[in-house]
C-alpha cells in the first residue's frame, strides 16, 4: 500500500509490487523492505513466498522464514519467526464503507518466538497479527488515523481513530477476551501525545498516557511504545500514527525508495 512504484505505474497489476517489510529494534536495529516483482511472487491459501522469505498459516499460527536485505544500508536479515495466537477473532471491522477497508485483528494476544541467524538473537515474548485490505489507496479514503493497542491481564485492548475523507470521523473502542472474542467497550478519555520528530500528531485513549519510546519516526508515520493506563491496569501499547496527507505528497513518495528499494 505505501509503494511508490505502484503509485507511479498507476496502481495496476499488485502482484508486481510486493514486499516483506521486518523491522529489528534495539541494538539489532535495522530495517527491510525491498519490492519484488511477480516473478518472485508465489502464493496459494496458506502461504505466500516472495524471494528467498516465506509465510505459512498453519491454522493455529504462522511461520515466517526471513531472508531480506537491509535498507539504506546493505546487511542480511536471516532467521525465523513463529506466531501463535492465543485466540483467533472472526470478525473484520469496516474502517470505511467507501473504499471496502477492512481490517481484522486475527490474533489480538499472540505468543512470539523469534530465532535469528543475522544478526544473532533470540527474543520471546508476546505479539498481534492482524490485516487490512481494501479497493482504493488509503489516502483516498483516509486523511489521518492513529492506532493502539495493549496487551492486558484479561485480554487485549484495541483503539482506531480515523479521519476519513468522506464519512467523518471514525473511533473504535475494543476489548478482546483470551479468546480472540470481540466486544466494544466504552471509550476511555482521549489522550494527545507529544508530536514527532516530523511534526507527526499523536493521539490515544486512557490515563496518564506518555511516549516510552519513538521505534519509527518517518515523515507521513510515527511508531512507538507508549503507557497508559486501561480498565485499572498500567498498560504498555503498540502505537502507529499515520498522515496520508503527507504521504500523497510526490517530495514524500520519492524519499521512500531509500528505505524501501525495487529488486530488478
Amino acid at each position: 500500500m505505501f509503494s511508490p512504484y505502484y503509485a507511479w505505474r498507476g496502481r495496476r497489476a499488485p502482484e508486481n509490487h510486493c514486499a516483506v517489510n521486518v523491522a529489528l529494534y534495539g541494538e539489532a536495529r535495522g530495517w527491510a523492505m525491498t519490492e519484488r516483482g511477480q516473478g518472485a511472487l508465489s502464493r496459494s491459501r496458506d502461504q505466500f513466498t516472495l524471494g528467498a522469505s516465506n509465510l505459512t498459516w498453519d491454522g493455529a499460527g504462522l511461520d515466517i522464514s526471513i531472508e531480506e536485505t537491509c535498507a539504506p544500508w546493505p546487511r542480511r536479515l536471516k532467521g525465523r519467526v513463529r506466531l501463535e495466537g492465543e485466540g483467533l477473532n472472526p470478525r473484520a471491522f469496516a474502517l470505511a464503507s467507501q473504499g471496502g477497508h477492512l481490517w481484522r485483528p486475527i490474533a489480538p494476544r499472540a505468543r512470539v518466538e523469534a530465532r535469528m541467524e543475522r544478526p544473532e538473537l533470540r527474543w520471546r515474548g508476546f505479539g498481534y497479527f492482524d490485516t487490512n485490505q481494501g479497493d482504493e489507496p488509503l489516502e483516498a479514503g483516509f486523511r489521518r488515523w492513529s492506532w493502539s493497542r495493549a496487551r492486558l491481564k484479561d485480554g487485549a485492548r484495541v483503539f482506531y481513530e480515523a479521519e476519513r475523507r468522506r464519512e467523518g470521523a471514525l473511533a473504535l473502542s475494543l476489548g478482546f477476551a483470551q479468546d480472540g472474542t470481540a466486544f466494544e467497550i466504552e471509550p476511555p478519555p482521549r489522550a494527545r501525545l507529544p508530536k514527532s520528530r516530523w511534526l507527526i500528531a499523536r493521539e490515544t485513549r486512557g490515563e496518564g498516557a506518555r511516549v516510552l519510546a519513538t521505534l519509527e519516526d518517518a515523515p507521513f508515520y510515527a511508531r512507538s511504545r507508549i503507557a497508559h493506563r486501561l480498565a485499572g491496569e498500567d498498560a504498555v501499547s503498540m502505537h502507529e500514527a499515520l498522515d496520508l496527507d503527507r504521504f500523497a505528497s510526490p517530495i514524500v513518495k520519492a524519499m521512500l525508495p531509500f528505505r524501501m528499494p525495487r529488486a530488478g
